[in-house]
C-alpha cells in the first residue's frame, strides 16, 4: 500500500450546516490523517482557477458561484491509499447513487451541494494541494 496525501474540501453547504467536525471524525476513523487544514472564503478568481478544468462545461459558472457563497474548509489528508479512500468515505459524486453511510448519502443537499471535495488521482492532488497550500507553509502543520 502506498501512503499519499490528497485534498478535501467542506464545501460551503457542510460548513453552513456546521458539518466539519462529523466529517473530519468520519476520516480519522478511516485511517485518514489530517496533516493541514484551514477555514477559508474562495474568492470568483481562486475558485475560476481552481475548476479551470471545468471551464468549458455547463456547469462551470454555478460551480463557482457555489464555492464562493461561504466559507470552505480546505485540508490536506494522508494515509495509505489516501485518495481512493478519502472517494470511497465521500460517496458518488450525486448523493441519490452515492452508498448509504458515505458523507454523501448523509449530508448532501444535492448533486451541486454535495458538501465535499476530493483529488481524484495522484497528479490532481498534487495540483490541488499545492495550489492552496504553497511553499513553505505546506504541511507546516504535519503531525510528523
Amino acid at each position: 500500500m502506498a501512503l499519499e496525501r490528497t485534498l478535501s474540501i467542506i464545501k460551503p453547504d457542510g460548513v453552513r450546516r456546521n458539518l466539519i467536525g462529523r466529517i473530519f471524525s468520519r476520516f480519522e476513523t478511516n485511517g485518514l490523517t489530517i496533516i493541514a487544514t484551514r477555514m477559508h472564503h474562495l474568492s470568483r478568481a481562486e475558485a475560476e482557477g481552481f475548476y479551470a478544468v471545468h471551464k468549458a462545461r455547463p456547469f462551470f459558472n454555478d460551480l463557482v458561484t457555489y464555492m464562493t457563497s461561504g466559507p470552505v474548509v480546505i485540508s490536506v489528508l494522508e494515509g495509505e491509499n489516501a485518495i481512493a479512500k478519502h472517494r470511497e468515505i465521500m460517496g458518488a459524486t450525486d448523493p441519490k447513487k452515492a452508498a448509504p453511510g458515505t458523507i454523501r448519502a448523509d449530508f448532501a443537499e444535492s448533486i451541486e451541494a454535495n458538501t465535499v471535495h476530493g483529488s481524484d488521482a495522484p497528479e490532481t492532488a498534487a495540483f490541488e494541494t499545492g495550489w492552496f497550500f504553497r511553499g513553505t507553509e505546506q504541511f507546516s502543520v504535519a503531525t510528523r
